[in-house]
């Protein structure tokens, strides 16, 4: 068990799926050697197929019992697709027969390939909401539980899930462990690799990247031991943040405060059923549990009560007024980390997973 455990919250009725943490990710730690196809942040269209395909059969986690469950290692071509870019070279350097605009493969499937098509008959009730995901830095990891190199481990410091990777093998046992597929197979090392929750920069006080570059500000972070931050208030003490298949039985991190409208649906001449909304119970009930009708009602009321008093609280903590203050990471904190080992505070406190960033390819596949 960790000292101290780093939690993100993401208010899902702020995201407009702009994807704009997808691209601060993908830039920095994602976009080459080896790592083109992986997302260790998406943005899904839900209800959808998801990356990779259709992640929750895949399965993984733990059953009731508190036993690790069988799991499927996605397929590389089919069920993340091959990565594929566009012609660009030869358009803008007029060495192309054709002014055509093209990519350099035929894509079968890809990040996002059902982007907003969601669920329903267009006009009358189709809806979808934005779900972001990234690895959930579980409690209980999947991964973890799944290697039989113990080269997955929890930081002491703050509970982040990292691979070492000197010890890592390719064995990609924590992959088919893993409920939500966050980790990935680096075939250029024949090794392991997944989000790491931007630590240096975490160290620094600076939150991570998908979380800085949010454009609707949907993103919190913070110690859940932390009675001031605004996680600790939306997971503990108002109880709308809830963690994303809980079923699985990791005791994911990451946190959701679960979308609350959606629009009324129309009847087959064009007009609005009275009392009728889009978004089927049952859908966010499969993805947060029956905790979420405690949340949306604790979130409802609180808009009333804005409405009649002017004041609440939870709502100005969703409302962020200031960005700068949906953080709370404590550098400080990781100073007197730092101190007590007798390292220099400006270094990662951690050096397994610096120790193994150049490490050479695993001998087995």
């Amino acid at each position: 068990m960790s000292k101290r455990q780093l939690a993100m919250v993401m208010d899902l009725n702020k995201c407009i799926g702009c994807q704009t943490c997808t691209v601060a990710c993908k830039t920095q730690w994602t976009n080459r050697n080896g790592r083109e196809y992986m997302y260790w942040n998406n943005v899904e269209t839900y209800p959808g197929t998801g990356y990779p395909k259709n992640w929750m059969e895949l399965g993984g986690g733990f059953d009731a019992a508190g036993d690790l469950q069988p799991g499927v290692i996605p397929n590389l071509e089919a069920d993340y697709g091959v990565p594929w870019d566009y012609n660009y070279e030869s358009l803008m350097g007029g060495m192309s027969d054709s002014n055509n605009f093209h990519p350099h493969v035929s894509p079968t499937w890809g990040p996002n390939w059902d982007e907003d098509q969601g669920a329903g008959a267009f006009p009358q009730d189709n809806y979808f909401f934005y779900l972001p995901r990234i690895c959930n830095h579980c409690t209980n990891p999947g991964c973890l539980s799944a290697c039989p190199r113990d080269a997955i481990f929890k930081r002491e410091e703050d509970g982040v899930v990292l691979v070492d990777l000197d010890r890592c093998q390719g064995y990609r046992y924590c992959i088919a462990g893993c409920p939500y597929k966050k980790i990935y197979f680096n075939p250029k090392i024949s090794k392991s690799e997944k989000c790491i929750l931007c630590f240096p920069r975490i160290e620094q006080g600076l939150p991570p990247a998908c979380a800085q570059q949010c454009v609707g500000r949907i993103r919190f972070v913070g110690f859940l031991d932390d009675e001031e931050s605004q996680v600790y208030k939306l997971v503990h003490k108002y109880k709308v943040a809830l963690g994303l298949r809980s079923d699985y039985g990791t005791q994911p991190n990451v946190y959701y405060i679960p979308p609350t409208e959606s629009p009324a649906k129309f009847d087959a001449e064009g007009k609005i059923i009275e009392g009728s909304t889009r978004l089927p119970i049952e859908e966010l009930e499969k993805l947060f549990g029956p905790a979420v009708h405690d949340a949306i009602k604790t979130l409802k009321d609180e808009m009333k009560k804005r409405k009649e008093t002017g004041v609440s609280e939870l709502l100005d903590l969703l409302i962020a007024y200031q960005h700068k203050d949906m953080f709370r990471l404590d550098n400080n904190y990781y100073q007197e980390v730092a101190k007590a080992a007798k390292r220099n505070p400006l270094a990662p406190v951690d050096t397994r997973y610096i120790a193994g960033k150049f490490t050479q390819a695993g001998g087995h596949h």
